[in-house]
C-alpha cells in the first residue's frame, strides 16, 4: 500500500466532484449523464437553475479544487515536507484563503471563521482555532497526514485548527483508523467495519448501518443518511458507498450521482478509495495540480 495514494486520491475526487458539486437533484444530474461523464465537467450555474442546489464554483474551471481540496493540499504539503505544525497551517492557510490570497473561489464558514480569527486575533491566537461546526472541512486534513505518518494524536491537532465539534473529531479518527488498516493488509470490507465499530453514538450507529446494508443502492443511500456537509451524513453514505466498491473511479462517480456535498465525501470516499485501488493515471491527468510530488507512481 502506497499512503500517498490517500492524499492523491482525496485530491483527485475533489476535482473530479467540483463540476457538480452541491447539486442535490438526482434526477437532473442523471439527465446531466446522458450529455457525457458527470466527472471533471466545468461548472455551470445553467443546471442549477430551478433546481435544488448552490451554484457556488463560477470562478473554478474543469479540474480544479475546490475550496475541500485546496485546503486538504495545503495540510498534506506541509505534511509530506516535513514541515507540519499548527503555525506553518495557520500562515499557509491565510496566504491561500486570506486576503489577495492564491485560491481565488468559495470559502465556507469554517474557512471564513480561520481567517477572521487570524486577523482580528493575529500573534494572540490561541490553539484550537477552529469553531464548533459538525461538517466536513476539518477532514481535509486527514489524507495528507496520514500519507506522511504523522499520529493520530497530530491529526486530532490538526482537525481543531478548523473544527473542535467532537462529532467531526471522531470523523477524522474513523477516517485515520480505515487507511491504517488499509496500510496494515486488511481488505476493504473489513478496514471500513473495524474503523465503525469504534465509533461512538449516533455516527457509530449509522456507519455500522452502512456497512451491513445488502443491497447495493447509492441514491437511495443518499436520500436514506444525507448528502449534506455534515459528518453524520457524509460519512455513512460514504462507508456505504466504499463497502460495495470496485474501483477508484467507479465509486467517484457514484458518489457525484448520490448529488450533495460530493466534493466534502471526496476527503473520506476518496483517499480511502485511493489506499484500496490506487488513482488512475486518466483521472491524475485531469486534475489541474501537478502531483508529482504527491505519489510515487
Amino acid at each position: 500500500m502506497n499512503r500517498k495514494n490517500a492524499f492523491t486520491g482525496a485530491l483527485v475526487a475533489d476535482a473530479a466532484s467540483m463540476g457538480l458539486h452541491w447539486l442535490y437533484d438526482q434526477e437532473q444530474i442523471r439527465l446531466i449523464e446522458t450529455t457525457g461523464s458527470l466527472l471533471f465537467r466545468q461548472p455551470e450555474r445553467a443546471v442549477y437553475e430551478n433546481k435544488r442546489g448552490t451554484f457556488v464554483h463560477g470562478s473554478r474551471r474543469a479540474g480544479q479544487l475546490s475550496h475541500y481540496g485546496e485546503s486538504a493540499r495545503i495540510a498534506g504539503r506541509l505534511a509530506l515536507q516535513g514541515d507540519y505544525s499548527i503555525a506553518n497551517h495557520q500562515q499557509a492557510f491565510m496566504a491561500s484563503f486570506g486576503p489577495c490570497g492564491s485560491f481565488q473561489g468559495y470559502a465556507d464558514r469554517p474557512t471564513k471563521h480561520l481567517i477572521g480569527r487570524m486577523l482580528l486575533d493575529g500573534d494572540a491566537l490561541i490553539e484550537p482555532s477552529g469553531m464548533d461546526d459538525n461538517q466536513m472541512p476539518a477532514l481535509c486534513v486527514v489524507p495528507g497526514l496520514f500519507a506522511a505518518e504523522l499520529s493520530v494524536s497530530d491529526i486530532q491537532k490538526a482537525v481543531s485548527v478548523v473544527s473542535t465539534n467532537k462529532g467531526v473529531l471522531h470523523a477524522a479518527e474513523a477516517v485515520h483508523s480505515a487507511l491504517s488498516q488499509l496500510a496494515a493488509g486488511a481488505d476493504l470490507k473489513a478496514a471500513l467495519e473495524m474503523s465503525a465499530a469504534d465509533v461512538a453514538g449516533e455516527l457509530g450507529e449509522k456507519m455500522r448501518e452502512a456497512t451491513n446494508k445488502h443491497a447495493y443502492e447509492p441514491l437511495q443511500a443518499a436520500q436514506h443518511f444525507g448528502p449534506a456537509c455534515y459528518v453524520d451524513h457524509a460519512l455513512p453514505l460514504s462507508w456505504h458507498l466504499l463497502y460495495h466498491a470496485t474501483d477508484f473511479e467507479a465509486v467517484v462517480l457514484d458518489s457525484v450521482r448520490c448529488g450533495g456535498d460530493c466534493c466534502g465525501r471526496a476527503m473520506a470516499l476518496g483517499s480511502i478509495a485511493g489506499m484500496a485501488f490506487g488513482v488512475p493515471d486518466e483521472m491524475r491527468q485531469q486534475t489541474s495540480i501537478s502531483l508529482d510530488n504527491y505519489s510515487d507512481n
